[in-house]
């Protein structure tokens, strides 16, 4: 049987980056965020071409090892066959190892470039078939649907495979994060959660993620409560204590705030004024530190948008 035919021209695919968890949702809410990583790829007649610019750029492999070539290898396969050649060039936005899901971008832009190299191949791998194979690739779906989706997404795995529904953020709700300079690996966050939890801690979190859809879909005047956690953050703040602390110290104040992922990088969920103000916060509080943390200069607060489409293919002047 024949393989696959694929399209002789590039495509330029654009992916977001993802905070997952927020709060509550352990391993199964995902919101998309406007920083985005780029890739463009061309079927070429042999060989395979790693360009990298960006973050990354001095570290990643430039080979089948990468992140985004493993990925659309996987997805070439499921669309029947691999090109004769790979041409892949990567403008990097999301930190890596900041719980911004750059993983999640890589994978799903490799999978997503795969699709729309190959004529067909929007047929042979629909949506569904594309999260499945994200979140076989990342171990778990929440980043990857909120990736491929956008906006706001809960994400389950059952027997058969992932599964996603997305609903639309409120438009009032504006993200800031405050990204440190150092990275903490999700294997080393991971590994500091239990077993098992309190059930009175479980029966809180429950309450307090189906409270986390109402208010960032619908009333965010609720976040404060709705972004409270027992599940892992507190576990996890011995390997990111500036992190914690920022955290504490933003919720004292009133703002919805949360590890982003596995972290480092601190969310906070505002509205536009206050997102303005808080922007200021990290260097405001520096200041007036009392010596016990120093979680000061360590970060940079970026004002992000809400990312609401999702990966897709992009014009490749646009």
């Amino acid at each position: 049987m024949a393989g696959p035919a694929f399209r002789a021209a590039a495509v330029r695919v654009r992916v977001p980056a993802t905070s997952a968890n927020l709060g509550p949702g352990f391993d199964a809410f995902g919101l998309a965020l406007g920083l985005y990583d780029d890739i463009v790829v061309r079927v070429a007649d042999s060989g395979l071409s790693v360009d990298i610019a960006g973050e990354g750029a001095e570290s990643l492999a430039r080979d089948e090892r990468h992140l985004v070539v493993r990925s659309m290898r996987a997805a070439f396969d499921r669309l029947g066959g691999q090109p004769r050649g790979l041409e892949v060039v990567c403008a990097n936005r999301i930190p890596h190892g900041r719980g911004l899901g750059s993983s999640s971008a890589a994978i799903c832009a490799g999978i997503v470039a795969a699709r729309a190299v190959t004529i067909g191949g929007a047929a042979a791998l629909d949506d569904a078939a594309m999260l499945a194979l994200a979140s076989e690739l990342e171990g778990h779906p929440d980043n990857v649907a909120a990736c491929l989706a956008g906006g706001f997404t809960i994400a389950w795995t059952d027997e058969d495979q992932a599964h996603a529904v997305r609903l639309d953020p409120s438009s009032d709700v504006v993200p800031v994060v405050f990204i440190p300079a150092t990275e903490v690996l999700t294997e080393t966050a991971r590994g500091l959660l239990p077993k098992t939890v309190p059930l009175a801690d479980a029966a809180a979190n429950a309450g307090r993620s189906a409270l986390l859809v109402e208010a960032l879909t619908r009333r965010p005047e609720l976040l404060l409560a709705a972004t409270e956690d027992r599940l892992h953050q507190d576990y996890r703040s011995g390997a990111m204590p500036d992190s914690a602390a920022l955290v504490a110290a933003l919720r004292a104040e009133g703002v919805p705030a949360v590890i982003s992922g596995a972290g480092p990088t601190v969310l906070a969920l505002s509205d536009e004024a206050g997102a303005d103000k808080l922007l200021h916060f990290v260097g405001e509080r520096s200041e007036s530190d009392d010596g016990r943390h120093s979680a000061g200069a360590s970060f940079t607060a970026h004002k992000l948008r809400l990312d609401r489409d999702g990966a897709g293919v992009l014009p490749l002047d646009g």
